[in-house]
């Protein structure tokens, strides 16, 4: 009769036993870092070229804080190139954030060889976890491009009163008024098939900064041209001049005017980017739709309004 007594209790003392190890063995899964808005190179076109800027862009957000934030480009197994090179890039300047937007440029250094290659992105949590993303990148000589598109003959006037051309400023600072016209002028060199061209004004206060068409927010940016261009054969140019009703034109706004110039429908220039004082930028962005290339200038105008 004991012993029958006995063994439930003994039982019971395994199952509890049991029931404390397992709540020692179980640990809580820290939180990874995420990432979203990746661009790997102009427009996400995950190419580089020898000599030029190179854009980078990600918004980060850490499971606690970031510890380490780093960018590889690293030859690719099985692939051969002409030299040995890799790049490795770290910013101390995220380090502790919880949220950051991580954008950067760079130059591909010029002894980097022409091929593809493994690029990393990779961040590190202060709470041990760690993301990494992997992507195939290709570096291209310049002179291998099937056509490079060029931004050149940038010129401001003011009332049809030239007041910056190409890099020299007649006034050292450009300033309009309302009612004033403003005239921006731009080419775009070197290209052919398909693309598209578009001169804006953004006001800085903004803090938005378009390096591709593909990003264009309408409700933040007032369109002084858009041009579109097909089937251009190599080494053609096109320009913010362009003829419409069989009139020279399309690169002229009035300050304060109530609508823009987008086509086929312009915008009603309300809301965030109402005219206002203060500073503006003036982005010039091209992209060659056919080879997926991009470039864009920027430049600063003063509006007191």
């Amino acid at each position: 009769m004991k012993k029958a007594k006995l063994f439930p209790l003994f039982l019971l003392f395994i199952s509890a036993f049991t029931a404390c190890n397992n709540d020692d063995d179980t640990t809580p899964e820290v939180a990874k870092p995420t990432i979203t808005n990746v661009e790997i190179g102009s427009a996400n076109n995950k190419q580089g070229v020898i000599g030029r800027d190179f854009h980078f862009n990600a918004d980060v957000t850490a499971g606690d804080k970031i510890a380490a934030v780093q960018l590889k480009i690293l030859p690719k197994k099985g692939e051969k190139y002409t030299s040995d090179w890799k790049l490795e890039l770290s910013w101390a300047e995220y380090v502790g954030a919880k949220n950051t937007t991580v954008h950067k440029h760079f130059n591909i250094p010029n002894e980097a060889p022409e091929g593809k290659y493994d690029f990393f992105f990779t961040v590190l949590d202060s709470n041990g976890s760690k993301l990494e993303i992997k992507e195939d990148f290709t570096i291209v000589d310049a002179a291998n491009l099937p056509t490079d598109p060029l931004i050149g003959r940038d010129m401001i006037s003011r009332n049809e009163t030239l007041i910056y051309h190409m890099g020299t400023w007649v006034e050292p600072e450009l300033i309009f008024k309302k009612d004033d016209i403003l005239t921006a002028h731009a080419q775009i060199s070197q290209i052919k098939g398909d693309g598209i061209l578009y001169s804006v004004l953004i006001k800085k206060s903004a803090y938005y900064h378009p390096e591709s068409i593909d990003n264009l927010d309408f409700k933040k940016v007032i369109v002084i041209s858009k041009v579109e261009h097909k089937g251009l054969a190599a080494a053609s140019k096109i320009s913010t001049l362009q003829k419409i009703n069989d009139v020279w034109g399309g690169e002229k706004i009035v300050i304060g005017a109530a609508t823009d110039a987008n086509l086929p429908n312009a915008n009603p220039i309300t809301g965030e980017k109402a005219w206002e004082s203060g500073v503006y930028n003036w982005v010039v962005l091209y992209k060659n739709t056919t080879y997926n290339l991009n470039v864009y200038k920027s430049m600063p105008i003063t509006i007191n309004y």
